[in-house]
Formats: structure tokens, sequence, C-alpha cells
């Protein structure tokens, strides 16, 4: 073979290996592509959580840190990756309000199972107050899942009582659904009591609540004080409201502070972050126990669905005392919407109709 020929040979199989490195390089780029596409679910024990991520960027995570008493869903955020969760007492940001330390991301608890105080419950108490207060303890997760539009995450907890001995046991599958405007959760909580009778008794502290960021908390001019069920009192002083754009309504048409107290199947709070419009909604399935929920929504941030608490909110009228006996189990099913965009009721209707639709 003469030099021309072998260097023509040469040629080709260098340009026969690039092209196949580039077949390779190529398909290795578009594999991990499609591997961050979809809503992941991504465990990290050993840190004590569990990321969720839509298409490779941050949703939220499930936390269970020894500094906090209940695992919590924290933080949550929009589709173009705004967080609607207050940061404090994890991460506080400037100008955000630093009262009820028990307040962190998103949460399910109560404030008087058997006689003892699972909402209030938090490490910044005073050790002779955390003494008498519940916590709630990840036990494990059962499974994780991942999918194009939803991924799954199912884990066990168990409610524990001041003397350290488990009174629930807690299943909650959390669904996570991604859109192109849209991110959601569905919790759907099982409760099963062990040993012994479980009383839920009437209380206003309670049940599916979240906190939220500065900005989507209403206006207001007045200082106040509220009263937890214990007879703690904490301020909530009166602070600039410049870029607080907040607003409640519910499904019944009760607009801002007239929702807290009253019913409804859904409740939304809609406002402005840095100029992009988000509106969240809780939705309450039919078949939870005191549906429709009366509405523990506080114009500082606290946005919460407490369907036992009816003594408390009904002045007398309505008594409830919810009861689990031993083995026996109750199921709560919520939807909590991230919307970016303006947001009208009736297309919160709609989304509750699709909601309601899930047995």
């Amino acid at each position: 073979m003469n030099t021309q020929a072998r260097l023509f040979t040469y040629l080709e199989r260098t340009r026969l290996v690039a092209a196949m490195l580039f077949v390779v390089l190529g398909f290795t780029t578009a594999t991990a592509l499609a591997q961050t596409r979809g809503v992941q679910i991504v465990k990290n024990e050993s840190e004590q959580r569990v990321d969720v991520l839509v298409d490779g960027k941050p949703f939220t995570s499930y936390i269970w840190l020894k500094s906090l008493k209940t695992p919590t869903l924290y933080p949550l955020r929009t589709v173009h990756g705004t967080a609607v969760t207050r940061g404090f007492p994890l991460e506080a940001r400037p100008g955000e309000r630093v009262d009820h330390p028990h307040h962190v991301g998103y949460w399910l608890n109560y404030g008087n199972v058997n006689g003892v105080d699972f909402w209030n419950s938090s490490s910044a108490l005073p050790p002779e107050q955390q003494a008498r207060m519940g916590s709630i303890a990840h036990r494990r997760i059962i499974r994780a899942t991942n999918g194009k539009e939803r991924g799954e995450l199912e884990v066990e907890m168990e409610w524990i009582m001041p003397d350290g001995q488990p009174v629930l046991r807690e299943t909650t599958r959390f669904v996570f659904h991604a859109g192109s405007n849209l991110r959601a959760v569905d919790r759907i909580t099982t409760l099963t009591a062990l040993d012994k009778r479980v009383l839920f008794a009437d209380n206003k502290e309670g049940m599916l609540g979240m906190r939220v960021r500065r900005e989507l908390e209403q206006p207001s001019n007045e200082p106040l004080v509220f009263t937890d069920a214990s007879g703690r009192a904490t301020d909530v002083k009166v602070m600039d409201n410049t870029g607080v754009s907040g607003m409640y309504r519910s499904s019944e048409g009760k607009v801002g502070d007239a929702v807290w107290g009253t019913r409804g199947r859904w409740t939304l709070l809609s406002g402005k972050v840095d100029q992009e419009p988000v509106t969240l909604a809780i939705l309450d399935h039919p078949k939870n126990p005191g549906f429709p929920t009366y509405w523990h929504a506080r114009g500082y941030g606290l946005f919460a669905a407490n369907p036992l608490g009816q003594e408390v909110f009904s002045n007398g009228k309505e008594k409830l005392n919810f009861t689990l006996e031993p083995k026996q189990s109750v199921t709560f099913n919520y939807r909590l919407l991230i919307l970016s965009g303006s947001v009208s009721p009736e297309q919160v209707e709609t989304e509750y109709s699709r909601f309601v639709q899930i047995k």
C-alpha cells in the first residue's frame, strides 16, 4: 500500500472513531438529560431529607431535622423556583416575621391529642414546656418513585407522647405533580391508634398548615396578640407592608380576614412575589372527617385547614371530639396547588372538580 493510500485509510479510521465517539457522547448526554426530566425523588437519609426535583430543579424537600418536632415539606417553590414558604426559623430572610417558630413549611399535626399539644411543640420553647408537648418522629421511607409528571413518596411516622410512648402511627403518601404553570402536592395521611383510645378534642390549633413568605401575607396596620389553647400569648407586630399583597378567598365567597373560622371546600391565597403572580390553594376532599373543613387562615401568613376544631369555630354550636378506638384508622386527603400567573376562583373550582374524582 502506498503512502497516499495509507494516509487515506488512517483518515477514514480517524473519522470513524470520531463519529462513534460523537454518537456515544451524544447518547450519554441525551440519557443524562432524560434522567433529569420529570419528577425525581432523591433520598438523602444521612442528611434527614428527601429532595423533590422537577426537571432537575428543586421543588421541595421532605425533612425531619432534630430541631423540628414535626416532619415537614420545606421549602415549597413555584415553577419559576420562587419559594412561597417562610424561611424562619431555618433560613431567616430580611424583613420577615419571626413569631410562631413551630410554623415551618407545610405540615400536619394537632393541638389536643389525649390532652397533649402537638401543634405548638417547638425546640424554641423552654425545656419545662417542651416536656409537656408531643412530637412526631419520622420512622422510615416506605417507597419513592419517579415519574414524568408526578412522583410519589410514602413515609411512616409516629406521634410520641411526653412520656416517650407512641400514641398514633402515621402513614403518609405524598404525590408531587408538575405542570406548565403548576406545582401541586397531594397529602394522603392515615392515622392509626395504637393500644389506647385517642381523642382529638375540639381545638383551634390544627391541622394541615403552611406558613407563607412575607409577600403573601395580607397587609395589616394593626398589632395583634394571638393566644393558643394553653393560654400562651404571641405578639404579632405591625410591619412595613411594602410588597405585601396576599388575599384569601374561600369557595363560599368569603374574602380576607372573613375566611377565618368559616367552612369551605377550598381556600386560595393570591399575591405577588417580586412581580410574579402566585396563587396557593388548599383543597379539602369530601371523604375527609369534618368536611367541609373550617379554615384557620390568618393574615400574618398562617394558612391552615382544621376539620376537627368545630366547637371553637362555631362558638359552641357544634362539637366533634373526633375519636379513634385502639387499632382504628382514619385517612385525611388534601391537595395543595401552587399556581403561577393570575388565577380566578373559577379556575380553582375546576382544579377542585378534578381533585374530588380521586377515590
